[in-house]
Parts: structure tokens; sequence; C-alpha cells
């Protein structure tokens, strides 16, 4: 009798795991979602002098992607977030994590540079108060400023195709 309790709580303990094993950490579900983008006010990477505010975007469908020349899966999203900007279909900002702006801005010139303006957060701030958990990370924010998905780790063609662009799609027909 006395083994039955640490033998049913090593049961229940191991489901939990087996359960666990079969969760994508890339759908880590967000507390951001549908709530107001956090505010920022950060300097933009070609033109230091000139300041970007998450409030110049109200009114307008965005995307803003987090990334950071020294991550290696920003390289794999990269060519598809130049074709996106290229597409017209929405504009997209960049948020350059935690990074050196000489190595960033070589970095775009070699790789392309898909944003309207790309900001500079060095000490990962913003990225904080958007929960980033690491980079790269991508987020569309509405018309009124409110964020309606996260996509953790690198925009995918199936992630473009089948969740993000119908979601643009939906929300800039949304007045």
């Amino acid at each position: 009798m006395r083994y039955l309790a640490p033998l049913f709580a090593f049961l229940v303990l191991a489901v939990f795991l087996f359960a666990g094993l079969s969760l994508n950490p890339r759908q880590v579900p967000s507390p951001l979602i549908d709530k107001p983008a956090p505010e920022f006010e950060l300097y933009n990477l070609h033109e230091p002098e000139k300041m970007l505010s998450s409030r110049d975007n109200l009114g307008k469908v965005w995307l803003l992607n987090v990334w950071a020349s020294w991550c290696v899966a920003c390289r794999d999203e990269h060519p598809l977030l130049v074709q996106l900007a290229n597409s017209g279909v929405v504009p997209v900002y960049g948020l350059n994590y935690k990074d050196e702006n000489a190595t960033a801005k070589q970095w775009l010139r070699l790789y392309g540079d898909p944003y309207v303006v790309s900001v500079v957060d060095p000490d990962g701030t913003v990225g904080i108060d958007y929960g980033v958990y690491g980079v790269p990370e991508t987020y569309v924010i509405d018309k009124k400023g409110i964020i309606r998905h996260k996509q953790i780790g690198p925009v995918t063609v199936d992630s473009l195709q089948n969740t993000i662009i119908p979601l643009i799609e939906k929300l800039q027909r949304q007045t």
C-alpha cells in the first residue's frame, strides 16, 4: 500500500511528460495576442537622427519582424521577407535586436533590405515588452495597433501562405 502513492505520482508525471513531447514549441501562446502592441519610439538604423514610433503605423496593417545579424535562422527567413516586401502585400518593419549597427547595416546590404524602416533595440528592452523568446519573431499588427499574430521562429512559405497573408488580407478589409 505504501508503494502505491509513489507509483501513482510517477505514472501521472510520466503522462504529463509524454503529452509534452507532442507539443510544438513554435506554438507557444502569446499573452499579447488581441492586445495593444507595446508602444516604442526607437531610432532608425539607417538614419539615426530619425525616430519611429509604433503610433506612426496606426491606421494600417503592418508586420514587425524581430531580427539580428548574428541570428542564423534570420538568414533562412530573409529571402521570404524580401519577396513579401517586394510584393507590396504589407509594409514590413524591422526591430534590430541586440545587434551592432555597423554589422546590421552590412548584413542588410549583403542579403537585401525588406524593411520600410528598421529600428534599433540595442539592449532588447522593446523585445522584452513584446515577449520575444528569441529571434526571429514576427508580429502581425492591425490598423488599431493590436497584435493579431505572433510567429515564433523563421517565417516559412507555409506560414506565409496559410496564416500570415490570409490574416493580413482579412485585417486590411476591416475598417
